[in-house]
């Protein structure tokens, strides 16, 4: 593609050689496994989201897991969850032994649906995972009541929200405990596979730290029965030099989603994301909706634009969860976005011509499919 859908190559530059030397110094301590350049990552990622404890883990789906599992959810339980969502939240959810519920999103802004949410509480939920889709945080302050309310914890899936805010308040702080992921393509992403918990509970994050460290706090005393996802040091160094910078490629993410926002007015075939009010987006990805997705998509690539699609399928049309039995119809939300969502090019660094072209090809598009 001569215009990529995300291009890590920017970032690369810039870090190499700060992280070059992080490397060579992790070498020569032979650190690899809980040292150093991982607590240094925790403390200071757990500082950047305004929490008191970042525990590091292997990857995002673990930290959901690891974040279930420490709230003492179990098999029989329900956890409530939106149906437009990576499929990583479901799974999460059934590896802990629970059973997902889910729930619609908001026609508009797609985010998790906080009346269909209290709709769906019932004697056996235990948890409500609320998604911080594309890039901004759902109604956190209403969820946090309704939770309150009916005596059940709340957790953020935070993997797409690293340095966004809502009401002035950090991504991954919300609930009583947040999971991250830093998968490359991440606002702050690693090289290759890593995660995190987020809490300010002492009990939650000793209870994360024990389950992914084989179930022990002291080597060879095994107080449950854990698994081992832990945070690499390397993944550690990576990060560190990163984080540094993400205040700085996020606001490069915002121009550009404010460039595409003036290059899109007057599509009428388009609707442009909203951003909900009291939200700091920082644009994961910048999604619109179209007519005849799949064909605008063809054009697009066709035209060397690297387009793509979050997410085709949702949650309940998944055949790995055909057993929810909920087929075509039961989230009419969920269901259009998932027919007219494209995902436009954004990284940092992006230029506006790149942004021209590539609204260019997508008007092109639309006029031809008009005729």
């Amino acid at each position: 593609m001569s215009i990529p859908l995300v291009d890590l190559s920017i970032q690369h530059a810039q870090i190499e050689v700060e992280v070059r030397e992080g490397l060579e110094r992790l070498v020569q301590s032979s650190a690899f496994v809980l040292g150093p350049a991982v607590m240094e990552f925790e403390e200071a990622y757990a500082r950047f989201c305004q929490v008191s404890h970042c525990v590091g883990v292997a990857n995002g789906t673990d930290a959901l897991e690891l974040a279930l599992r420490a709230l003492g959810v179990g098999l029989g339980d329900e956890v409530i969850l939106p149906a437009n969502t990576f499929i990583a939240s479901a799974m999460a959810v059934v590896r802990a032994g629970a059973v997902p519920v889910l729930v619609d999103c908001e026609p508009d802004c797609h985010l998790i649906d906080v009346d269909a949410v209290e709709e769906r509480i019932g004697p056996r939920t235990r948890v409500v995972m609320a998604v911080d889709l594309f890039g901004q945080v759902p109604r956190m302050e209403a969820l946090e009541k309704l939770v309150s309310e009916a005596g059940i914890a709340l957790l953020e899936d935070a993997a797409q929200s690293q340095g966004a805010s809502r009401l002035g308040r950090a991504a991954g702080c919300f609930g009583q405990i947040a999971a991250t992921s830093f998968y490359p393509g991440k606002n702050l992403g690693a090289w290759g596979d890593a995660g995190a918990v987020l809490t300010d509970r002492e009990d939650l994050a000793a209870a994360v730290r024990r389950l992914g460290n084989h179930g022990s706090e002291v080597k060879y005393e095994h107080l449950e029965v854990g698994f081992n996802s832990r945070l690499d040091s390397l993944q550690a160094v990576v990060l560190s030099a990163k984080l540094r910078r993400l205040m700085a490629w996020n606001e490069s993410r915002k121009e550009a989603a404010a460039r595409y926002d003036t290059l899109l007015d007057g599509l009428d075939e388009v609707t442009p994301p909203r951003v909900l009010s009291g939200n700091e987006h920082v644009w994961h990805i910048y999604a619109v909706r179209v007519p005849r997705r799949d064909r605008v998509l063809a054009d697009l690539q066709q035209a060397g634009i690297g387009a793509g699609i979050h997410y085709p399928c949702p949650i309940h049309l998944q055949a790995a969860f055909a057993s929810l039995g909920q087929g075509e119809g039961s989230f009419p939300a969920a269901e259009q976005a998932a027919r007219e969502m494209l995902s436009l090019p954004l990284f940092p660094g992006i230029t506006s011509q790149q942004q021209s072209e590539v609204v260019d090809a997508l008007e092109c598009s639309l006029a031809s499919g008009a005729e």
